[in-house]
């Protein structure tokens, strides 16, 4: 620590550290632009200049840049003495030189750094009347729109995209006073978090064109704290509406989980909530098959009548519904007939995994620990497509370990540009193992292709040659010996060393020896983490709490225990072969579905309910590391739509059983919430992860619209002038409402990052204890899993044997797609254009044996089943292995997952074979 005065006050500071980190963490106004927390200072825009003093003598002192001055002890600032004031003042007039001053037409508007910057340094008039340099725009893909006469040369952007991001497709090009911010060509953007750029830029020059196609201003838009619904991670949203229609998605930031960032299909995946498609009505199946809208009252009098007729009612739940949801089901048709809807396979591994974390030693990392992380070994996942903000977290990781090299050379880590001169592109240790290529290989220290059981061998010989008591590998082949060796040496070379592994190869396997790694590492000074990807969001939620799988499910009605099953927010047709979801809902007497859009599954339902989806409803999710977090309802929805908890709830009220008796007491999330933790106990923390209902600031609640918000009059002025009443919020401390507490709220539920003179997400600062640190009070979210506290236990034997292909078959791993992969997502026009058609990928030698080339329909052949598909040449997978697309419509991955599979040439009608 350090005492430093600042405008004659002193302030006791972290040593070493930027003054302009130490100043915004103190709630001072210090304005900027280049300076990003995540990205470190390269002193390019002098807009934070400040005066430094020798001593208290020194009246004179000398302009310095606050975002390259180190805080040393006795050292004297002023942020108010008018030579910093008047050069600040000029750096802001040279730097709006060019700007077009479009203010009122920019995307940007009314929450735009720059005008905050402007304002506060007071360059309130310009005075540059001659013509302004100008470019051309570029198409930079369906996410991301380009104005590049708004540019003030900041470098915030390809900072962020290629030294923070891995992207190699956004440069500046420089030529004189001309700097221009883009690609060579114009093109879709390549980086999977190119999105950032929106909130990253300070100025307009890259904004939203999802939010510009139904664009309102700023401060119209309700907002509310939520989480990503799109992979298993939990990353901290605000999402915006207006006029009953979700219009865009901003980081929230959480310095646990994401950070600063989101993928883009976090960011852009969020227009099924206004697919046309929706199911908003409840739907009744009538007796000439045909599903149609039908009222309330008659459906549910349709669902009480099914039930008190039923010879035994199954509930299937799902791994994209929330706790509640899933506990709502789980009350209604009892523990002993509640299953987790997912697949066998899927289901053992993810309560494997939660057994490893549970009663195992190595603990589940947050996303800020595997960025600290300074030794990896990913074994099977492509975390790029399955996990995004991991693969970004682990960018970071490799740069740990030569960070040590900065450290030598007394070079302070936030000086961003110095350190990377430094390293000169140097990279941590990272092994990835996997069946083809991934983003992350161009920084990975050594890749190993293989097929599932080869790669969970590779990781059971890294935890035998870490530790004796161990299995060992037989027939192990030498180069794959002497890789397990080098990755031995720098793991326990590490301080800080992590195991990556999941359920995208759908292999037990793998799991296991992940966990022999991390169990192998593990010390009682250093442990190793070790991080598990899951499916979907709340797929260790769901296994916390069911114990059948959907096999389980068919069995139950195939014995006659059931005749009615009801579904909960799940297709099942992607979650099992389509036999084994057929042999479920058409040996069964009556369907009920709970979904909010139509699938496979609906499809064959009796009835159907409309459920909320994230944006209409409130809930709780689990991700992957273990961590539970609540989101809240934006927007009350149109029609019929409610939480599926609440159908759930009506339908138990409706059979006036013993347990409807509790739930009748289910007036709010609370109710729910209280009576799952107390019900399940290993859930007793999600009553304590937020703020009850009940919860009020000075009486009053936290509005989720902005303190400009233009007001319900104006929204219906096309209707009537008379105020509408705000719909009641009986499930949070939210209000639906511009009027409430205008202060800071709980972590939990801010909703926007605004603060006085900060309209920008830069604002975030502004809420934090320190920048880059936890926000005041904590961030939101509670871990319901920690590793056992004894010493280790005991290390799985079960080394899978090698592969051996059989003549002229194949096996079928599944490859995954950021955009294409995840169906919910895939309703944003701009993700399913960017997203796959099915194919096959194939080994060029593999192809060429067969006389195929890259396009050319061949057929995968399993028994009776025939998938023809368009080849897509891979040289990166092992010969004997095909890839095929997973989650894709029409793609067979899942039918085919882990089979061997024959390929030959397509046959067209008549019979000919066709290339």
């Amino acid at each position: 620590m350090a005492t430093i005065y600042i405008d004659n006050v002193a302030y006791n500071v972290e040593s070493g550290q930027s003054l302009l980190h130490v100043g915004l963490s103190l709630g001072l106004n210090i304005p900027y632009f280049c300076w990003h927390p995540a990205l470190g200072s390269v002193g390019a825009c002098r807009l934070c200049a400040v005066k430094q003093f020798r001593g208290e003598t020194d009246s004179k002192g000398r302009l310095v840049m606050s975002c390259m001055t180190p805080t040393t002890e006795g050292a004297r600032f002023s942020l108010t003495d008018p030579e910093a004031a008047a050069f600040r003042q000029e750096v802001i007039a040279w730097l709006m030189v060019n700007h077009p001053h479009d203010c009122p037409v920019c995307d940007e508007g009314g929450e735009c750094h720059l005008q905050d910057m402007t304002v506060m340094t007071g360059h309130d008039y310009r005075q540059y009347r001659f013509q302004k340099r100008t470019y051309r725009n570029q198409y930079l893909g369906p996410f991301v729109n380009h104005e590049m006469n708004r540019c003030i040369q900041c470098y915030r952007c390809v900072r962020f995209y290629r030294d923070y991001a891995g992207g190699d497709d956004l440069q500046e090009f420089a030529a004189h006073d001309h700097v221009y911010f883009g690609r060579a060509a114009d093109g879709v953007l390549q980086n999977e978090f190119s999105g950032n750029l929106v909130e990253v830029c300070p100025t307009g020059v890259f904004t939203d064109k999802t939010f510009k196609h139904h664009y309102t201003r700023k401060w119209d838009l309700q907002m509310a704290p939520s989480i990503c619904i799109h992979c298993s991670l939990g990353c901290n949203t605000i999402p915006g509406e207006r006029y009953a229609g979700l219009r865009r998605i901003r980081n929230r930031y959480n310095s646990d989980v994401n950070g600063y960032f989101l993928c883009d299909r976090g960011r852009y995946g969020y227009e099924f909530v206004n697919a046309p498609q929706r199911i908003r009505q409840p739907m009744l199946r009538s007796d000439n098959g045909t599903a149609e809208p039908a009222p309330k009252e008659t459906v549910m009098q349709r669902v009480a009548s099914i039930l008190a007729d039923s010879n035994g009612v199954i509930g299937i739940g799902s791994p994209r519904a929330t706790l509640e949801a899933n506990f709502a089901l789980h009350t209604l048709v009892g523990p002993e007939h509640f299953f987790t809807g997912v697949g066998a396979n899927e289901h053992a591994i993810v309560a494997q995994m939660l057994e490893i974390l549970q009663q195992g030693p190595a603990r589940s990392p947050s996303l800020h620990d595997i960025a600290q992380a300074d030794a990896v070994l990913v074994l099977g996942e492509d975390v790029t497509n399955s996990a995004p903000l991991v693969a970004l977290a682990l960018r970071q990781a490799v740069r740990q370990q030569p960070m040590q090299l900065a450290q030598d050379l007394k070079i302070p880590l936030w000086q961003d540009a110095s350190v990377r001169e430094a390293l000169q592109g140097q990279s941590g240790p990272l092994f990835i193992a996997t069946p083809a290529h991934t983003k992350l290989d161009e920084v990975a220290t050594h890749t190993y292709r293989a097929d599932p059981a080869a790669i969970a061998r590779l990781g059971f010989a890294v935890a035998h040659a870490l530790d004796d008591n161990a299995p060992a590998v037989a027939d192990l082949p030498a180069e794959v010996g002497e890789l397990a060796t080098e990755i031995v040496r720098a793991l326990r070379a590490a301080k800080h060393s992590l195991v990556v592994a999941g359920a995208s190869l759908g292999s037990s396997a793998i799991v296991q020896a992940a966990a022999n790694v991390a169990w192998a590492l593990g010390d009682a000074d250093n442990k190793a983490l070790l991080c598990f990807t899951v499916p979907e969001c709340n797929s260790l939620g769901l296994g916390l709490m069911g114990e059948g799988d959907l096999s389980a499910a068919v069995q139950a009605v195939h014995k006659g225990e059931a005749d009615t099953v009801i579904v909960l927010e799940n297709d099942l047709y992607r979650q099992a072969d389509g036999a084994t979801v057929d042999a479920l809902l058409e040996g069964a007497r009556h369907v009920i579905v709970l979904d909010h859009l139509p699938n496979a599954t609906t499809a064959k339902a009796e009835i159907v309910l409309p459920a909320a989806t994230f944006a209409e409803g409130d809930g709780t999710l689990v991700n992957n590391e273990g961590r539970a977090q609540r989101f809240y309802q934006v927007f009350v929805p149109a029609g019929e739509v409610q939480e599926s908890w609440r159908w759930l709830g009506d339908i138990l009220a409706a059979t006036h059983s013993d347990t409807a008796n509790s739930a009748a007491t289910w007036h709010s999330l609370d109710d729910v919430t209280g009576a799952l933790a107390q019900a399940l106990p290993r859930f007793r923390e999600i009553t304590t992860i937020a703020p009850p209902a009940g919860f009020r600031v000075a009486g009053q609640k936290i509005p989720r619209q902005p303190h400009r918000y233009s007001g319900r009059t104006a929204m219906h002025a096309n209707i009537t002038l008379h105020e509408p009443k705000p719909p009641d919020d009986p499930d949070s401390a939210l209000a639906f409402s511009m009027e409430g507490f205008m202060g800071e709220p709980p972590p939990a539920l801010i909703h926007e990052f605004w603060a006085p003179g900060w309209n920008s997400v830069q604002a975030v600062n502004k809420f934090q204890s320190e920048v880059g640190g936890p926000l005041h009070g904590g961030d939101p979210g509670r871990r319901l899993l920690e590793p056992a506290q004894e010493g280790k236990t005991s290390y799985f034997g079960d080394v899978p044997a090698a592969y051996k292909p059989q003549d002229g078959q194949y096996l079928v791993v599944p490859l995954y797609h950021l955009f294409g992969s995840e169906p919910l997502s895939l309703y944003t026009p701009g993700i399913a254009e960017l997203a796959p058609q099915p194919y096959v990928a194939l080994h060029p030698e593999e192809a060429k044996r067969l006389g195929v080339g890259d396009g050319a329909t061949v057929e995968l052949k399993l028994n009776d089943m025939v998938f023809p598909l368009p080849v897509k040449l891979d040289g990166s997978l092992p010969r004997a292995v095909v890839g095929v697309p997973a989650g894709l419509a029409g793609s067979p991955a899942g039918a085919l997952l882990g089979k061997q599979v024959a390929i030959v040439l397509a046959s067209d009608s008549h019979g000919h074979k066709v290339s």
